[in-house]
């Protein structure tokens, strides 16, 4: 009896902590999925474990908008749809982009609103920037956010967590392409096709000098071997899925 008391004394403790934190998260839409409790570190999507030859083609907008355009005619001479995320303050500078970027079909994806270092936010703090962009970019487009990559590509168990509450996939990459640090076109043409594999994201940025270049030839290369360039989530399984410790995603349900 006395187990059994105890047992519901927890049960209610948890309850109560869940209710907690919920409460600290506002505007809450979609499931919620309070992965923060789940066992051990948890891990963004970096790749998709699938047999089909299909990758994601990423563009995070941070600085600068001046080769969006020409990207922008590179995807459409293929007819390719690929994924953009976009900083909050990326938005409110280039907000014609914006709608010409979800005009032409593709994806947009939220990048924090301030691009801060989301570790060293609290959760009302990681939720602002999230819903803060969110707003913006639905009101110029119509279109909701989905998809969530962290600035700097830094994370813990609280930013993944807050981000599954308010409806978000976390996403990074499995493929740097470099262009952040002004690689050359040949450069990132060559270091994209030495690691790019079934189920790859690849991250690219609008506003880097060497990455329309790379991708007019990066483009007919991987189409000619087969493979299909998509949005990121069209790239992701649905339903039951899990991330294994390296952070690739796999269909049904497994791990701890």
């Amino acid at each position: 009896m006395r187990v059994y008391v105890i047992r519901l004394k927890w049960r209610y403790l948890f309850l109560a902590l869940l209710v907690a934190l919920v409460s600290l998260v506002p505007q809450l839409r979609g499931p919620l999925i309070i992965s923060v409790l789940s066992r051990g570190r948890l891990v963004p999507i970096y790749s998709v474990h699938t047999a089909e030859q299909k990758v994601a083609f990423s563009f995070d907008a941070t600085w600068g908008a001046d080769l969006t355009d020409e990207i922008l005619s590179i995807l459409d001479e293929h007819g390719i749809k690929t994924t953009f995320f976009l900083a909050g303050y990326w938005v409110d500078k280039h907000p014609d982009y914006v709608v010409k970027i979800a005009a032409a079909g593709h994806e947009l994806g939220n990048h924090s609103y301030s691009h801060p270092h989301m570790t060293t936010l609290n959760e009302q703090g990681i939720a602002y920037e999230l819903q803060k962009n969110e707003h913006l970019i639905e009101e110029l487009t119509g279109q909701r956010t989905t998809l969530f990559r962290p600035p700097f590509g830094e994370y813990d168990n609280q930013v993944i967590s807050v981000a599954s509450a308010l409806g978000y996939h976390t996403i990074q990459w499995s493929v740097d392409s470099l262009d952040w640090k002004n690689l050359s076109s040949d450069q990132i043409y060559e270091r994209v096709m030495g690691q790019i594999k079934p189920g790859s994201i690849v991250l690219f940025h609008n506003a880097a000098p060497g990455t329309p270049g790379a991708i007019r030839r990066l483009i007919p290369d991987l189409l000619n071997k087969g493979y299909s360039i998509v949005p990121v989530s069209q790239l992701l399984h649905k339903g039951d899925y899990y991330i294994d410790h390296a952070g690739t995603q796999h269909p049904g349900k497994g791990g701890s």
